[in-house]
């Protein structure tokens, strides 16, 4: 790393739908998923705006997998990582695109039963990254009618 520079994220928000687990050829499990992100404040009419950040995350190995299993569309979820940017050609155009995600490398789940948080998951220690908080996991069902997306 750079003298001087930080690359990092920290994020609470909810899951717009179930992840998508899958398998490089290599046999590492990888997870993408969105999550959304609300602030409110008050316009110049005094009007309240609520405004929602959708934002990419990437997750790898057993913890791809922890939030295969356990997370599910409306899941209320902490994830800290880092933003990692990369380009890819278009199939159809062939213009090349780029695309910014959150690699995220802890995760934790929030809320209590039936909250959409998964509050029943607890890693057991030689999932945890002994420096994150309790109940975060290492990189190594709601009632969702009330949901926006």
């Amino acid at each position: 790393m750079a003298k001087g520079t930080l690359n990092k994220v920290m994020l609470i928000g909810r899951l717009g739908k179930d992840p998508e687990l899958r398998y490089t050829p290599s046999g590492s499990a990888v997870a993408t998923f969105n999550i959304a992100t609300d602030e409110s404040y008050k316009d110049k009419e005094g009007k309240k705006v609520e405004n929602t950040d959708w934002h990419r995350v990437v997750v790898w190995n057993k913890l791809a997998e922890i939030c295969g299993q356990y997370l599910k569309k409306g899941s209320l979820v902490y994830i800290e990582g880092k933003l990692k940017t990369r380009s890819y050609d278009d199939k159809t155009t062939g213009a090349k695109k780029f695309i910014t995600e959150v690699v995220g490398d802890q995760m934790n789940m929030l809320g209590g039963k039936g909250d959409g948080g998964g509050g029943d998951y607890v890693p057991p220690p030689s999932e945890m990254d002994s420096s994150a908080p309790s109940g975060t996991a290492d990189s190594s069902s709601a009632n969702n009618d009330d949901l926006p997306f």
